[in-house]
């Protein structure tokens, strides 16, 4: 039966849609993308209209008979949450074969860092600075994704995350505009390919349009009042740069902005994204976010909320009923005029043809002889997760060289997140299973085989407050979340002593649980949690080198740990094959070459922290030893980060020289170039990214103190070196004035070169009028 839609493309018009089977009347060819989908509009009622514009779960409140009744009449348009090919066939079977006028369904899912595979969360694959290594992991989620029959993702999650009290800093890319573009678009290349409407594609929709990520305190939901300019300059451009690249769809955020929800955001959704930025693509509601219109305070009743929201562009519904039960009416009174229902109805139409659901439903869910398990081994792509995640790791601290380690050596390893499968996940890991997940204790194990003794102990629990561990474990993904050990701390601290006296060095793994840096878990506090501070200062006190072993999703306050740690590596939620790359750093397989894309502060009370600040005119002194008088700054502690946005250690050394700029001066029409000597003066090899920044020193308008405008990641031997080129055009000196006019000015700039955001080198060129 499925075959057949493979074929399409032999056979006569006729046959080219089911949706036609019911007709005489030939319709327009297949490939006549318009005039195909408006004739198909034009036999359709106005349930099935209204149905196309829901996109519903499997869940208690819709069990699988009742979905397959809905989707059968028509009154369904896509579904999420069903995550393989023998769950999603019937559905699609009730859609392209049962239902009247034969109208494929889409199935979404959310794969953000992975499918069956989990990659490092994405502010881990953000660490990478690796392009090439981000659209891996996307491509390879799609082809997994696809492989369970999904059709589109809700993701990349782009939003700029400067406040990392806010839970969903662990799902985007960090705290710059510039690098976050580029891996929006190297995110969508990989998740769609060539063509969202390959077998091996899915469908990528950005998210969470817009600014979900500047929510006022960090707390999750909350609201946001921005100026237009910083709008613009600092937090549209990812989302903008993801459909440039052909994303096709965009989620709305659940957050209001400047008094008004996204979701009912006229000026947003149509005025910005359709008109000024010429989207054709989907428009979906967050999960709930229509019926949340009456909470925001702007809909008085549900009627209200599905007025609102078909106004303002919203083309699906997530899991809600508004559509269904208000449109009809709304429709009926004028309210909602027909060609507003029916711009919405296209939207989602065309997507599902973009999605090649038209030519073949089941395109990606095939035939049933075809399935496989979802959860077998041999569908993971264990060595891509393990080559991505050793680029995500980065080394904050390397005293004396403690790292890496020796193999010969004893070692202790200790804490609550050393043999804790489930938090090597991270959030938002979608079909991944932890039973398929290498802890640290496993990973190194296996590195060191007999050539050593690894000893371990738990050490303390991830934390020891009741309310917070059962706060996380409400949130019930399959399981519990968190098991505290039942033996009381100092049973704990004592085991952890005794093991680590015996061994030559202690290696803690600490931080969070996934569950802490997630949707809804905003945290007041970003020091590590108590249980874990005491051990580790009773571990420092045995006199025994200390490594630190990072496990979070979030900026953490280290200050005490940078003081009295010999090592520290982020390592973030790593992924299925996290415990294997952990350990191939550790032990100098393999050498760490990631860069932070978000600030570290001191404390809490330092956010935000990020580094391209706009420039102000009392500034800190640049020495943090230097007494700061009348000027901007904290006076109980050091100004400026912990650990600076760009920054990441390696085992070898890289040194930077002989900067030049080919010209002193240039116009619009014309370009220099920026070129700087890289050395490996180490005694091995290893990668690091140059960074460049560009400083416009004066403007119509307060610009910032430098801004990240270009990076390459160069791998070099020891002793080998190699001239870096940058190419600075007009385009990178643009930014937004006063009248949101996208424009350079004619001035002095100063270009910086670094292995982070604070140690430069800088040279001054004019761009003359």
């Amino acid at each position: 039966m499925h075959t057949s839609f493979a074929l399409l493309g032999l056979v006569t018009c006729l046959t080219l849609s089911p949706a036609w089977a019911e007709t005489t009347e030939t319709p327009p060819p297949i490939d006549q993308k318009s005039a195909f989908l408006e004739h198909l509009m034009q036999r359709m009622t106005l349930e099935e209209k209204i149905g196309q514009l829901r996109l519903i779960s499997i869940g208690p409140d819709m069990p699988q008979p009742q979905i397959l009744k809905e989707i059968a009449a028509g009154r369904i348009g896509g579904t999420f949450n069903s995550i393989s090919r023998a769950e999603n066939r019937p559905l699609q079977e009730a859609a392209a074969l049962h239902s009247r006028l034969k109208i494929p369904i889409f199935f979404a899912f959310d794969v953000i860092h992975g499918h069956r595979t989990t990659f490092p969360i994405s502010l881990g694959l953000a660490s990478s600075w690796n392009l090439e290594a981000i659209q891996q992991a996307a491509r390879v989620s799609a082809v997994e994704a696809s492989g369970d029959g999904l059709d589109l993702t809700f993701a990349p999650m782009v939003d700029i995350s400067r406040d990392p009290r806010w839970g969903r800093t662990s799902e985007g890319f960090g705290e710059d505009t510039y690098l976050v573009s580029r891996i929006a678009e190297a995110m969508v290349r990989g998740y769609q390919g060539s063509s969202p409407s390959n077998a091996d594609s899915i469908m990528a929709s950005v998210k969470h349009f817009a600014l979900y990520g500047a929510v006022e305190g960090g707390r999750d939901y909350n609201v946001v009042d921005m100026s237009p300019m910083r709008m613009y300059q600092d937090y549209l451009p990812p989302y903008r740069a993801a459909i440039q690249a052909g994303a096709g769809g965009v989620m709305a955020a659940l957050n209001s902005i400047n008094g008004m929800p996204a979701t009912a955001n006229i000026w947003l959704m149509q005025d910005l994204l359709r008109k000024d930025w010429g989207f054709k693509g989907l428009v979906t509601s967050d999960h709930g976010a229509i019926w949340e219109l009456i909470r925001h305070g702007v809909a008085q009743d549900g009627r209200e909320a599905a007025k609102l929201a078909i106004k303002a562009g919203i083309s699906m519904s997530m899991h809600d009923s508004l559509y269904r039960d208000e449109l009809p009416k709304l429709i009926q009174s004028g309210e909602v005029s027909q060609k507003e229902l029916d711009a919405s109805v296209y939207e989602v139409l065309a997507a599902k043809y973009d999605m090649g659901l038209f030519h073949d439903p089941f395109r990606r869910i095939g035939e049933a002889s075809g399935d496989q398990d979802p959860k077998s081994e041999q569908r993971l792509n264990r060595e891509a997760a393990r080559q991505i995640a050793r680029q995500s790791l980065v080394l904050l601290k390397n005293e004396q060289n403690r790292l890496p380690l020796a193999k010969s050596s004893t070692i202790a390893l200790i804490g609550p997140l050393a043999d804790s499968p489930i938090d090597m996940l991270g959030s938002w890991s979608g079909a991944g299973r932890h039973q398929q997940t290498v802890t640290l204790r496993q990973g190194m194990q296996q590195a060191l085989g007999a050539e050593a003794k690894l000893l371990y102990a738990l050490g303390a629990n991830l934390t020891g407050n009741q309310s917070i561990i059962d706060y996380l474990n409400r949130f019930n993904w399959a399981e519990t979340e968190v098991n505290p050990d039942p033996r009381n701390a100092e049973q704990l601290l004592a085991e952890a002593l005794e093991v680590a006296q015996k061994a030559d060095v202690i290696v803690a793994a600490v931080g969070e649980s996934r569950g802490m840096s997630h949707e809804s878990s905003s945290r007041t506090q970003l020091t590590l949690p108590d249980t874990q501070k005491a051990l580790l200062k009773a571990l420092k006190a045995t006199g025994k080198p200390l490594v630190l072993v990072l496990m979070n999703g979030r900026p953490l306050a280290l200050e005490w740990e940078q003081e009295n740690a010999d090592a520290i590596l982020e390592t973030w939620f790593s992924g299925t094959e996290g415990g294997n790359a952990i350990a191939d750093v550790l032990f100098g397989d393999y050498n760490p070459s990631g860069k932070l894309p978000i600030s570290f502060p001191r404390s809490v009370g330092q956010i935000p922290t990020y580094y391209n600040r706009l420039r102000i005119g009392r500034p800190a002194p640049l020495d943090p030893k230097e007494p700061g008088n009348y000027t901007s700054q904290y006076f109980e502690e050091p100004n400026g980060p912990l650990y600076p946005f760009g920054h990441g250690l390696s085992y070898t050394q890289f040194q930077l020289s002989d900067m030049q700029l080919s010209s002193l001066e240039m116009t619009a029409d014309q370009s220099l170039e920026a070129r700087i000597t890289l050395k490996n003066t180490g005694d091995r090899a290893g990668e690091t990214v140059v960074q460049l920044y560009i400083r416009d020193e004066a403007a119509s308008i307060v610009r910032p103190v430098k801004e990240l405008k270009g990076f390459q990641k160069i791998q070099l031997q020891p002793g080998e070196q190699q001239v870096v080129r940058f190419p600075i055009t007009e385009e990178l000196l643009k930014f937004y004035n006063a009248q949101l006019e996208y424009k350079a000015e004619p001035g002095v700039f100063q270009v910086q070169i670094g292995l982070d955001s604070q140690q430069v080198q800088h040279q001054n060129f004019s761009l003359k009028p």
